[in-house]
C-alpha cells in the first residue's frame, strides 16, 4: 500500500502538467482568432474589396479556398505548435506598424492591391505579436500561404498577351502558316485571330503557381526542392498557354475553322491546362521526400523552464495593444476622407481659336476613351490647313476609390469592342513645355479608320504616365492635405501607312495649344478651390 501512494501522486502530477499547457493553447489560440478577426472588421473595406473580386473574376475566385486551406495546414502542425513555449514579442508591432504605414500609403493613393496585400500580412504578424517568434517561424508556409487570397497580377496582363501573341506568330511561321501581325492581332489565310485578356494565361498561371506552391510543400521537405518545384510550376504555364493558343488556332485551321471556337475555345483551353498540370506533378512525384520533418525536433523546448510563466493576463493584454496599433491607420484614413467633396458644377473650357487651331462642329472619329468617376470632361476637334486634332481632357479632384485619374477602369478601349481595336501601344517621348517628356502612344484600328493617340497625366503640373509615380504623388498630397487633383490629356489623329506625318500634327498640336490646356484646368482648380471655401 505504501509504494503505491508516491506513485499515483506523480503520474496525477504528470497529468496535471500536460494538460496546463494544452488548455493554455486553447485560450491563446481563442484570443489570437479573436484578434486576428478583430483586426479584419476594422479593415471591413479592404477586406470586402477583396472578396468582391473573387465573386466578380474566375482568375481569383480561389481566394475563397486560401484561409481553410491555411488553417488545415496549421492544424496538422499542431503536435509540433504544441511543444512550443509561445510568450508576446512586442517587436512584432514594429513591423506591424510599418505595414500599417503601407496600408494608409496604398489607401490614400487608392491602391487597392497593395492595401490588400498589407492587411493580409498583418495577420502572421499578429501571430508573431502574440504567440511570439517561434510560433511563427513553426507555421511560415501555412501564414505565407495566406498572400495568395490577394487578387494579384493582372499587371502581367498586357506581358503575357505580347508573349502569347509572340509565341503563336513565330510558331505559325515555323510551320510554314503565312500569317500578318499587328499587335496583338494577326491574320492566316484561314481567319482572322486576336489574343484578348483572357489568352493572356493569367488565370492558368495564378492557378497553376498557388497549386504549385501548396503542392511543393506537402510533397518535399528541402526548401530548394520546395523553391525549385515553385518557379517550375510558375514558368511552365507561361509556355503552356502558347502552345495551347497555337493548338487552338491550328485546330480551326485545319477544320476551316469548324473546330476549337466558341464553347470549344474555353473547354480545350482547361482540359489542356489539367493535362499540363497532372504531368507535371507526375514527373515532381519521382523527386518527393518522405522522410518527417525535422521542424519539431526543431521547436523542442523543456515545457518545465518556461510554460505556466506567461499569465492569461498578458496575452490578453498583448491581444489588446496589437488592435489599437492595427486601429491607427484606418482611424487616421478616416479623418483625411472626412475632407468636404464638392465638385459639382465643374466645366472645363477650351478656346474656340489659338495658334491657328479653329474648334469644328462635326467630332473626328466616333471614338472617344473611357474615363469613370470624371468630375469634369470634355472632348473636342480642332483643324489647322490640312491638320485635324481631336482633344480630350478629364479632370479628377479629390480623388476617391472608382472617382480617380489612374484606375484599371480607364482605358483607351474596351476589349472586344465592336468597331474599334487596339493594335498597337508604347512609351514614346515628345517635347512639352520646352522639356522632353514620356507619354503613351497608341494605336486604334477600325475598318476604314485608324487613329494615333498620345496620352498623358498632369499632377499639380508634373506630366507622367508613370502609374506608380502618379499614385505616389497622389498619396502625399492626401497625406499632407494638399491639393489631389489630376488631370489626362489625350490629343489624336488619323494616319495612314507610317506615322511620321501624324505624329508631327500632334506635336505641332501640344506646342500650340498646351499652354492654353494648362491655363484652363489650372482655372477648373481654382473653380473647385472657391465651391470648397
Amino acid at each position: 500500500m505504501t509504494g503505491t501512494t508516491p506513485q499515483a501522486i506523480s503520474t496525477s502530477s504528470i497529468d496535471s502538467k500536460s494538460e496546463q499547457p494544452i488548455s493554455q493553447w486553447r485560450f491563446m489560440a481563442l484570443i489570437t482568432l479573436a484578434a486576428i478577426a478583430t483586426v479584419l472588421a476594422i479593415y471591413q473595406q479592404t477586406v470586402l474589396s477583396t472578396v468582391a473580386i473573387w465573386l466578380r473574376s474566375e482568375t481569383f475566385t480561389h481566394g475563397f479556398f486560401i484561409f481553410p486551406i491555411s488553417a488545415y495546414l496549421i492544424w496538422m502542425k499542431r503536435k509540433s505548435l504544441a511543444e512550443i513555449s509561445p510568450c508576446p514579442d512586442y517587436r512584432g508591432l514594429l513591423a506591424m506598424s510599418g505595414v500599417g504605414l503601407g496600408w494608409l500609403l496604398a489607401d490614400a493613393g487608392s491602391v487597392q492591391v497593395v492595401a490588400q496585400l498589407c492587411l493580409v500580412a498583418m495577420i502572421p504578424l499578429t501571430v508573431w505579436t502574440m504567440l511570439g517568434l517561434r510560433v511563427a517561424r513553426a507555421i511560415t508556409f501555412p501564414l505565407g500561404f495566406l498572400f495568395f487570397a490577394v487578387p494579384f497580377g493582372e499587371f502581367l496582363i498586357p506581358p503575357l498577351m505580347d508573349f502569347t501573341a509572340d509565341f503563336v506568330v513565330t510558331a505559325l511561321q515555323i510551320t510554314r502558316i503565312p500569317v500578318y501581325r499587328e499587335g496583338t492581332f494577326f491574320t492566316i489565310p484561314s481567319g482572322q485571330w486576336s489574343v484578348v485578356e483572357g489568352c493572356s494565361g493569367l488565370r492558368y498561371l495564378i492557378a497553376s503557381f498557388t497549386l504549385g506552391t501548396l503542392y511543393g510543400y506537402l510533397t518535399y521537405r528541402s526548401n530548394k526542392r520546395r523553391l525549385i518545384f515553385a518557379a517550375l510550376s510558375l514558368i511552365v504555364p507561361i509556355f503552356a498557354n502558347g502552345m495551347r493558343a497555337y493548338l487552338i488556332v491550328m485546330i480551326a485551321h485545319l477544320s476551316n475553322m469548324q473546330l476549337a471556337l466558341g464553347v470549344d475555345h474555353y473547354i480545350y483551353g482547361w482540359v489542356f491546362f489539367g493535362i499540363v498540370m497532372t504531368l507535371l506533378f507526375w514527373i515532381g512525384a519521382f523527386w518527393r521526400e518522405d522522410q518527417p520533418d525535422h521542424q519539431r525536433q526543431e521547436n523542442r523546448i523543456a515545457v518545465d523552464t518556461t510554460r505556466g510563466t506567461i499569465t492569461q493576463q498578458r496575452f490578453v493584454m498583448a491581444g489588446v495593444i496589437t488592435i489599437l496599433v492595427a486601429a491607427l491607420w484606418p482611424a487616421y484614413a478616416a479623418y483625411l476622407d472626412s475632407r468636404p467633396i464638392k465638385t459639382d458644377g465643374l466645366t472645363i473650357k477650351l478656346p474656340e481659336s489659338n495658334q491657328g487651331w479653329h474648334l469644328q462642329a462635326t467630332p473626328l472619329t466616333d471614338w472617344q476613351p473611357h474615363y469613370v468617376g470624371t468630375h469634369a470632361q470634355t472632348m473636342h476637334t480642332y483643324r489647322k490647313d490640312n491638320q485635324i486634332i481631336s482633344v480630350y481632357l478629364g479632370y479628377y479632384r479629390t480623388q476617391r476609390q472608382d472617382a480617380e485619374l489612374i484606375n484599371s477602369q480607364n482605358y483607351m478601349i474596351q476589349q472586344k469592342h465592336p468597331i474599334w481595336s487596339k493594335v498597337g501601344e508604347g512609351q514614346h517621348t515628345i517635347s512639352l513645355r520646352g522639356k522632353n517628356e514620356t507619354i503613351q502612344q497608341t494605336l486604334l484600328r477600325a475598318p476604314n479608320n485608324r487613329l494615333l493617340i498620345w496620352s498623358w497625366n498632369n499632377l499639380g503640373g508634373t506630366y507622367t504616365t508613370n502609374p506608380y509615380l502618379a499614385k505616389l504623388l497622389l498619396a502625399k498630397a492626401k497625406l499632407f492635405w494638399q491639393r489631389d487633383d489630376g488631370a489626362v490629356i489625350i490629343i489624336s489623329t488619323p494616319y495612314e501607312g507610317t506615322l511620321e506625318s501624324a505624329a508631327s500634327s500632334l506635336q505641332s498640336f501640344a506646342n500650340d495649344m498646351m499652354p492654353a490646356i494648362d491655363a484652363n484646368l489650372n482655372e477648373v482648380a481654382k473653380q473647385e478651390t472657391h465651391a470648397h471655401q
